[in-house]
């Protein structure tokens, strides 16, 4: 069921949004704000208007949020159906395209980067002419998404915002249409094949397509990659050029919609027996990648190993002893378990960090663990009883001064709740923060989506960590 949809009430249309909260915990999550976040609808002809809902009700025991009526069909459903037909690839690029100029028409205002937030209008009407778009409430329309149980993060990269975001967005739904695939399915490393600009290029993964279209659609799909600094090519890095350079190649001078076969050319038997030997090589070369980064994110795994083997008898008693005390998360509710697991980092705490976890990603626990061995090192050899790392936080509150090789730990930290609530068993949060690492200059911004939720005793810990 689409938790985002119209519905008639009194023989009337409304836009509505079904939550999936119950009223409690609509009540509780102070979810009522969401009566006052905007959305966008957007004509062909440059303007605009605001949608604002008109109130709430409980339906079926949920919480419910309407508006006013807009006759659009939601893009992701017309991406999902597109490879179906020829009439439904043709839509879903109209779609695509009417998305795209009503990104560039909408201007600083932008809307959510997101397909399932979006709503093309093909018929007209009196109030919305055909190719009107209606850009859903970003937050109240995230909300109903993960309540669907749809999976939008696909067409989404955490590090852009703005007119890269909307570019890249635009640039993964184009690659889904005209070639059947997404560019990044890798579901488990999926973020990181995007910061890697891990991905099989237009040229080889649609054979034939317009080279300016091709190149376009590959810049914006490496935006994350330049940003990070791992993509070395020529690009564009401009999201409004990229996103106006589409709309030129994909509407004619008459203002429609170029036919999707028009975009193609006929390839040779050469060119298809060196599009398939490309492919072979740019296979070879993304397993390369992904096995230089797995042993680049585990070196300090890897030295926290050898450090223990050296260790190991110095510290076995201690270490049986400890786990006997081990803490736990009992009696928190989830933001302090999520806050107590990133203020660890600041006294090295690894072991209460880990208390934290349940099948979650243990890199941040190794990286604590390595640095603690070393300072216990450090310290029997240097007969010194103070730590040799300075908290990021202290160090911050008496200033800050440069330079800061020895400080160690999280500064900044803000901490967002996304979705859930304390009486169900899973929640969601957003947190965004500096992590200073001792001799390098400049700290890493960082921004990770917790999931969280209880265990057999009903006690929060982390499951997911999506850095």
């Amino acid at each position: 069921m689409q938790n985002i949809h119209i519905s008639e009430t009194e023989g009337k249309p409304f836009f509505c949004f079904d939550t999936g909260v119950e009223p409690v915990s609509f009540a509780r999550a102070k979810m009522s704000m969401s009566l006052t976040e905007s959305g966008f609808i957007v004509f062909p002809d440059g303007s605009h208007i605001t949608w604002k809902s008109l109130g709430v009700a409980e339906i079926n025991g949920f919480m419910r949020i309407w508006g006013p009526y807009f006759p659009g069909e939601r893009l992701d459903l017309l991406i999902n159906n597109s490879n179906s037909s020829d009439n439904a690839t043709q839509t879903a690029l109209k779609a695509v395209v009417f998305w795209i100029r009503a990104k560039l028409l909408l201007g600083k205002e932008n809307g959510a980067p997101n397909p399932g937030a979006a709503f093309i209008s093909f018929t007209d009407t009196e109030e919305y002419p055909a190719g009107s778009v209606f850009f859903t409430p970003p937050n109240l329309s995230q909300r109903c998404l993960m309540a669907e149980g749809a999976d939008q993060n696909t067409y989404s990269s955490p590090d852009l915002m703005n007119s890269e975001a909307s570019a890249f967005c635009a640039g993964a739904m184009l690659y889904r249409i005209l070639t059947g695939n997404h560019p990044f399915p890798d579901k488990v490393n999926f973020f990181q094949d995007i910061r890697d600009g891990i991905f099989i290029p237009l040229n080889q993964a649609a054979g034939g397509l317009d080279e300016n279209l091709s190149s376009l659609i590959h810049n914006s799909l490496s935006l994350p990659a330049f940003k990070k600094g791992s993509d070395s090519g020529k690009f564009l890095r401009s999201g409004a050029e990229i996103l106006s350079k589409l709309l030129s190649l994909l509407m004619d001078k008459e203002g429609n919609v170029v036919p999707v076969i028009s975009l193609f050319r006929e390839l040779t038997a050469e060119e298809t027996a060196r599009l398939e030997k490309n492919k072979k090589k740019l296979k070879l070369k993304n397993i390369t990648v992904k096995a230089n980064r797995y042993v680049a994110y585990n070196k300090f795994f890897l030295t926290g190993i050898a450090a223990a083997l050296i260790l190991g008898i110095i510290f076995a008693v201690s270490l049986v002893k400890s786990r006997m005390d081990r803490p736990t998360t009992a009696g928190l509710n989830s933001g302090a378990v999520v806050e107590g697991y990133y203020n660890a980092f600041n006294s090295l705490d690894h072991v209460y960090m880990e208390a934290c976890l349940k099948g979650a990603d243990k890199s941040d626990i190794n990286l604590a663990l390595n640095l603690f061995v070393i300072e216990r090192v450090r310290q029997s050899y240097e007969y010194r009883t103070n730590s040799i790392y300075i908290s990021a936080e202290t160090w911050k509150q008496q200033g800050g001064d440069e330079p800061a090789e020895d400080v160690f730990g999280i500064t900044d930290l803000n901490i967002n709740y996304i979705a859930g609530s304390e009486t169900e068993n899973q929640i969601h949060y957003r947190v965004n923060y500096l992590l200073w690492i001792p001799n390098t200059p400049d700290p890493i911004t960082r921004s990770d989506v917790l999931i969280l939720s209880r265990d057999r005793k009903k006690n929060w810990q982390i499951t997911e960590i999506i850095r």
